[in-house]
């Protein structure tokens, strides 16, 4: 039996455990937290630190192949093990995805449209910066931010006060794209073929994924993939790929990537005919891998602490699909669990579910 090894053990390696279980292959993870949501799924928890490289060593022999499920794994322990143990994916899409300078420049260069953007090293940085792209625009740590964690808006003089913990690291100014919607596409490559998810659009609640209803496919929605295809060739990368974009009218800019399966591609372990998870899962494996296809309306609802408990009225329920992450720890806007609403338009979802959940904004 082959074993995968996944370096974190949070909810998305616990769903990739899920989905190598079904194909018949085992998973171990590396994490720091003995009771992560994978230790529910894999057969082995390696207890250690991500920079730990007698732990990643451990995981790399004992495993038949390595993958990632978060982008925040130090790329420098990567180095170590990439030349002595397999993994498919390599470390460039993650080397890239790590800095926000790095990944927008990258994105530039190989043919994707990104807001205007500059690197931030100093204050003097940023007020040139802003007398170059203006207001409103939006400033964010180059490393380490992520569901809207190290982000100002910039809106006035007055809010550049609000970037000054922030200067004492490096960081980029964007312009702030007044987009029509997001969304996001998930590929994943493999050595004969480049497979794509069908997409949706995206909401968010203070810089959280709240929604991702996939419905139909927009006219845009066939370019950006054409994009995106040709973005991941030219980069040379191989496994799976997430890219979110905002879309203005018939434009689309590219906001960040991630090299790992992605928050809103859980609706296809249920909407699609396969899922990121088994699709990742099967390149892992050297298998051959299966062109998805939406299977009805789709929406998936993100869970966050403090709906945990109203999400437990919808079990049992007709087209619902419940995921708990089975967290010991519940927090306020932690991530808990998903629902994805099968053959659920956006119109029932609103009549029948969105009373359940919190209306914060």
């Amino acid at each position: 039996m082959k074993k995968i090894g996944i370096i974190g053990g949070g909810q998305l390696g616990m769903m990739l455990a899920m989905a190598a279980k079904e194909l018949g292959a085992e998973s171990i993870c590396l994490d720091p937290n003995p009771k992560c949501p994978a230790s529910y799924v894999c057969s082995e928890v390696i207890v250690s630190e991500y920079d730990n490289i007698e732990g990643l060593k451990e995981l790399g022999d004992k495993s038949d192949v390595l993958t990632y499920e978060f982008e925040n794994v130090p790329s420098e322990q990567l180095k170590f093990i990439r030349d002595s143990y397999n993994i498919p994916q390599g470390i460039l899409p993650l080397f890239d995805s790590q800095n926000r300078i790095r990944e927008k420049t990258n994105a530039k260069n190989l043919g994707l449209k990104t807001p205007k953007f500059k690197p931030i090293y100093s204050k003097k940085d940023l007020e040139d910066g802003i007398k170059e792209i203006g207001y409103p625009s939006v400033y964010k740590t180059t490393t380490l931010g992520y569901d809207g964690h190290g982000q100002v808006v910039l809106k006035s003089k007055e809010d550049i006060e609000k970037v000054n913990p922030y200067l004492k690291g490096e960081g980029i100014l964007e312009e702030f794209i007044d987009y029509d919607f997001e969304t996001s596409i998930i590929l994943i490559r493999s050595k004969d073929e480049i497979i794509t998810f069908p997409m949706g659009i995206n909401k968010h609640k203070k810089g959280i994924l709240d929604l991702c209803i996939v419905d139909s496919n927009l006219p845009i929605f066939d370019w950006i993939k054409e994009a995106s295809i040709r973005f991941m060739e030219r980069a040379k990368y191989y496994g799976i790929l997430t890219i979110e974009f905002f879309v203005k009218g018939d434009e689309f800019y590219f906001n960040e990537m991630a090299p790992r399966p992605h928050n809103s591609g859980h609706y296809t372990i249920e909407g699609c005919n396969v899922s990121q998870y088994s699709e990742l899962a099967k390149f892992l494996l050297d298998m051959p891998l299966t062109k998805p296809k939406l299977k009805s309306k789709t929406i998936m609802k993100n869970i966050l602490g403090f709906d945990y408990e109203n999400m437990k009225k919808l079990e049992n329920k007709d087209k619902v699909h419940i995921h708990d992450y089975h967290k010991e720890d519940v927090r306020e806007r932690r991530k808990m669990a998903h629902i994805t609403f099968t053959d659920t338009s956006l119109e029932e979802y609103d009549a029948k579910y969105k009373k359940l959940f919190s209306e914060e904004e």
